[in-house]
């Protein structure tokens, strides 16, 4: 369909380990198709080749390189420092953060040293995330006011603050676990979804905010 005559495959490895480097793909009688690909296993690759790379991808993939354990802490803020120059759009550094902190898995501790030692990304962030919250607080009081036209104030208004607080765990913490704690936040009354969504700033996991 696109005119394509070349075609090279890329495999990348998120873990350590041996891989192989072809796949065979048939039956026990016949092979169907048979081809190498390009290996990229990510943690030989060296932190210090790509932690001031003006690539995207490759700053974004720094927390899954390879590093001595003591630039934990500077890989994670490589990346983040990264996210902010490379990318501009909010809703493309909100989903890019995500993966970020997915690998970098920082401990309390960790996280702690990194405020203390990268104030301005953290800040920056943080400011991000106000003015995300503000943005999706804004859309709850719209879709609010629709809803409470169609189906009256008090539900109007749950239905409003369950759907902007979705939003908000989706952005900080990912969508998976927004998705599984759906049914706990539909079942909260307005005056917890407001309390929940006022621990958001401060909270480190998704536990520290429903809980």
């Amino acid at each position: 369909m696109l005119e394509t005559e070349r075609i090279v495959p890329v495999v990348i490895f998120l873990h350590k380990g041996n891989y192989p480097t072809e796949l065979i793909l048939g039956s026990h009688r016949h092979q169907y198709l048979q081809f190498r690909y390009l290996l990229c296993n990510l943690p030989r690759l060296s932190y210090e080749a790509y932690k001031a790379s003006d690539n995207l991808v490759a700053r974004l993939l720094l927390p899954t390189m390879n590093y001595p354990t003591e630039q934990k802490v500077d890989a994670y803020a490589q990346a983040v420092r990264g996210l902010l120059s490379l990318e501009s759009r909010w809703e493309k550094q909100a989903k890019y953060i995500d993966f970020i902190d997915t690998y970098a898995n920082l401990d309390e501790s960790e996280m702690v040293l990194y405020q203390e030692k990268y104030p301005q990304e953290d800040n920056t962030m943080t400011g991000k995330w106000i003015a995300a919250i503000e943005r999706s607080r804004e859309e709850g009081l719209q879709q609010g006011m629709e809803q409470v036209m169609e189906q009256g104030m008090e539900q109007g208004i749950q239905q409003s603050g369950v759907k902007m607080l979705l939003r908000l765990l989706e952005l900080k913490f990912g969508a998976d676990q927004a998705e599984a704690n759906r049914e706990q936040v539909e079942s909260a009354d307005a005056e917890t979804l407001l309390m929940w969504s006022d621990r958001i700033l401060t909270a480190k996991s998704i536990e520290e905010v429903l809980g």
